[in-house]
């Protein structure tokens, strides 16, 4: 199952739970007393998964690995292609 269908596959669920309290199906006093919580947890997850989403960016970003073996061999393929370029009549 790829990414995208176990993410439809939460969220179907999420929302269908979300519906049921929201439509009245489930009878609870418990849901009754917090429905303006439930009414506005839609709002909450989405900030929270934002909230989520850049903090893994962001510490993706600050352990990100430098290679500087790679950038100094990549550094030497594009100056011999610059030459075998030059050589064979193209002109910077």
């Amino acid at each position: 199952m790829t990414k995208l269908l176990e993410w439809i596959s939460v969220l179907s669920a999420l929302f269908a739970v979300w519906y049921s309290l929201i439509g009245g199906y489930v009878k609870h006093p418990l849901i009754e007393q917090n429905m303006t919580l439930i009414i506005v947890s839609p709002i909450i997850f989405v900030f929270l998964f934002g909230l989520y989403a850049a903090t893994v960016v962001l510490y993706r970003v600050l352990t990100f690995n430098n290679c500087e073996e790679a950038a100094k061999e990549l550094q030497e393929e594009i100056k011999e292609a610059k030459k075998d370029l030059h050589e064979k009549g193209l002109r910077w």
